[in-house]
């Protein structure tokens, strides 16, 4: 029995191992490489401006201003990894940890609540490259992608540039992408600015900026 146990799982480990490589090496589409992400773009927003500088409106595909790492409220960004990845600066884009806990919860004790499991840095993976597949059966080929991407991230940005890029690329609701915009219609204010409860308050919007919105 222990020799058959054995056999299963080196087998089991075998299989899983070249899934993994099918996966990197491209065999259900490419992974974003090196290059792709250094030349990380969101789209921003134009606004229209008086002669005497007021503003009269935006135009845009995604309603968003970049705002830099040193310009965002220490609020926002701590209520931002206590709810999405309390382990952020432990781990190198896997959370290993919290992974386990949603196989567990999830498959073995049927509790949704325990979440996806994803990090930071995979959720910036999934925000800057989008999921193509709708099948539940490529979810095992998708997280591979994004750990994969998140990986590659982690190499090159360091933990505040990562933690910069996902706020900004975050839909908040209400036409509202990235953390500046999100400030500036829900507070009316610049994210500097924002207050412990604004802050906790934004970063709970994430997981579901439509059902969570204030304003409903």
């Amino acid at each position: 029995v222990f020799k058959t146990i054995l056999l299963s799982a080196l087998l089991g480990a075998i299989l899983v191992g070249l899934f993994v490589c099918c996966v990197y090496y491209g065999m259900w589409g490419k992974i974003p490489d090196y290059r792709n992400l250094r030349e990380i773009r969101n789209n921003e927003a134009s606004s229209l401006y008086s002669e005497d500088g007021e503003l009269l409106g935006k135009y845009y595909v995604e309603n968003r201003t970049n705002v830099m790492f040193g310009s965002i409220s220490r609020n926002a960004v701590n209520a931002l990894i206590a709810t999405e990845d309390v382990r952020f600066y432990e781990h190198h884009g896997f959370d290993k940890v919290s992974m386990l806990r949603v196989l567990f919860k999830t498959l073995l004790l049927g509790d949704k609540s325990s979440g996806g499991g994803s990090t930071i840095s995979q959720q910036l993976a999934k925000n800057l490259y989008p999921r193509q597949y709708s099948s539940r059966f490529m979810i095992p080929v998708i997280k591979i992608k994004e750990i994969i991407t998140a990986h590659r991230l982690e190499k090159l940005y360091t933990k505040d540039e990562i933690l910069e890029k996902y706020l900004n690329s975050i839909y908040f609701g209400h036409h509202c992408f990235g953390l500046k915009s999100a400030a500036e219609f829900y507070f009316s204010k610049q994210p500097e600015n924002l207050t412990l409860a604004e802050g906790a308050l934004l970063a709970g919007l994430v997981k579901s900026p439509n059902n969570y919105s204030p304003f409903k």
